[in-house]
Formats: structure tokens, sequence, C-alpha cells
């Protein structure tokens, strides 16, 4: 019954779709919680039978579990995501989906770096190590592109356009977008790949990988997130730093400094641009900060 079901939704999510594999890993768990919910309900119900009444039920037993409503909603979506395929294959006749509601999040504004947090951030980058040259690179990249880390660890050689001063990046469901460059993140992957990238020993497959762990393959997320904590502990910087941080200091200085939203949108990749006017909010918390700063009125 549900394998079928699961197995047919998965390749429509990697082959109409074209969701990284991570993605579709997320959305096959949220289906699986549901079934394992109607197995300890003892309803062994078919994807086609169930109804509105179950789907509101299995809500309120996710939210018993101590979820946030981030998380809740992000299973909700995933399980409207199965029956709409569903529906779309002529599997089920209604989609028992379309009248469950998920709770309200509040949305909640990014921790981000100013400049000179981010400056004081790479500063601490020990240049005298064999990685450090790569691992400057990969921060200076990331802040002046705005790049998701999947991005930054799958970032190719033949994707550097630095002549024009712009990259190729491949982001989410597999689009292209091309991204200006700042000289300062050009200078440091040339000093990178001149004196470390070039001489390396490749595992095959990552030849045109740009940025490498010391066995000669692409680096893992991981690996990046545990970099940036190192360095903010050193730079002594108290705020919640993770490599999406890098992200979210690039639009908001950006927006900061009057930049249009919608080429904000375009470099970042966001499908809508509901995702990037975030940014606008934060800037008004910006302004507000700096009337209570500077203005003898408040």
């Amino acid at each position: 019954m549900w394998d079928a079901a699961i197995k047919g939704f998965k390749i429509h999510l990697k082959l109409e779709r074209s969701l990284s594999a991570n993605t579709i890993e997320a959305y096959e768990r949220d289906v699986l919680a549901l079934t394992r919910y109607l197995v300890m309900e003892n309803k062994p119900l078919a994807p086609e039978e169930v109804t509105l009444a179950e789907l509101q039920a299995f809500v309120q037993w996710i939210a018993t579990l101590g979820m946030t409503a981030t998380s809740q909603s992000r299973i909700i979506s995933g399980i409207k995501t199965f029956f709409r395929f569903l529906l779309l294959q002529d599997m089920i006749k209604a989609d028992p989906t379309q009248l469950l509601e998920a709770p309200k999040v509040r949305r909640k504004l990014p921790d981000f770096l100013s400049f000179e947090e981010i400056e004081l951030l790479i500063g601490q980058v020990d240049l005298s190590k064999p990685e450090g040259h790569r691992n400057k690179a990969i921060l200076e990249t990331m802040y002046s592109c705005g790049l998701r880390v999947s991005e930054a660890v799958s970032l190719q050689i033949s994707h550097l356009y630095f002549s024009e001063g712009f990259i190729r990046v491949i982001g989410k469901g597999n689009k292209e977008r091309l991204i200006p460059i700042g000289s300062s993140a050009i200078k440091h992957i040339e000093l990178y790949y001149e004196g470390t990238r070039r001489h390396m020993a490749v595992k095959k497959g990552h030849e045109d990988i740009l940025f490498l762990n010391r066995r000669g393959a692409a680096l893992s997320r991981v690996m990046i997130f545990l970099m940036i904590k190192e360095l903010a502990g050193k730079a002594q910087i108290n705020k919640t730093i993770s490599p999406h941080t890098f992200r979210h200091s690039f639009a908001t200085h950006l927006v900061e400094g009057g930049a249009d939203l919608v080429a904000v949108q375009e470099m970042l990749g966001h499908e809508s641009i509901t995702t990037t006017e975030i940014y606008t909010h934060l800037n008004r918390e910006y302004l507000r900060d700096m009337l209570q700063q500077y203005h003898p009125g408040f």
C-alpha cells in the first residue's frame, strides 16, 4: 500500500522537482511518521483511505511530542506534498489535506554579523596551516556571494569566470544562477589554488571541485560548520553562528545599503521574493536601533 506510493513519490521528487537527496529523505520521513502513527493507533489504512479527521489527529499527536511550530509545519508540508502527488497520479479521488491547517510560525529574524565582525572572524584563520588559505577562500567566497554551505562545498573550478567577475552556482532544485564575486574573494581563491589546490592528488570524481580536504575529496558541510564555530570562539563573537550566518550577513548588508530587493532575491536564489522580504524586516530593526542609539527623542 504505502511502500509503492512512497517509492513513486520519491521518484517524482527526484525527476520532476529535481530535489536533493537530503530533501527527498526529509519528505520520506514525514510520510513515514504518519504511517507509524496510524499503526500505533491501530488504523491500518491505505493512503486512499486516510481522511482529514485522521490527519488532524496526527497533527495533534506530533504537537504532544514537544516539537516546535516550525518542525510541525515542515512535517505537515511534507504530508500535503505527498497527498498532492497521489492526487496528481489519480491514486486518490480527493486531497484530504486541503483543509489541514499547520500551526502559525512566527518569523524569526536570522542572526547576522556586522562587516567588522565578519572581518574579525575571517582574520582568525591561521594562514600558517596547510588548510589556512583554503579556509580563508571559503569564507571570503561565502560572504562575497551569499552562498549556502552546500553551494560552497560543491563549487566547481569550471564555474569560475574571474575575468567577467562572476561565478556559476548550482543551487536548490539543481537551478543555476550567476553571482558577481568580489575582488577579495577572487584573490584568496587564486592564492589557495596556486599555492595548494593545483598541487594536490585529487580523488577520482572530484577533479572539478574547488575546495578539497587533505584526502583530495570534497569537503563536508559539517567541516565548514565546525571551522566557523572554532573561528567564532577565537574571535569571541557571542552570537549563534553557522555557515548560514554568512549568507544572512551578505543579504542584510546589501539591503541596509539600499540594494534592490529583486536583485538580492536573484543572487540568493530564492524562488519567492517573500523569502527575501525577511531582510526588509531586519532592516527596519536596524533602523530602529539607529534611532534609539542616536536620536535624542528616543
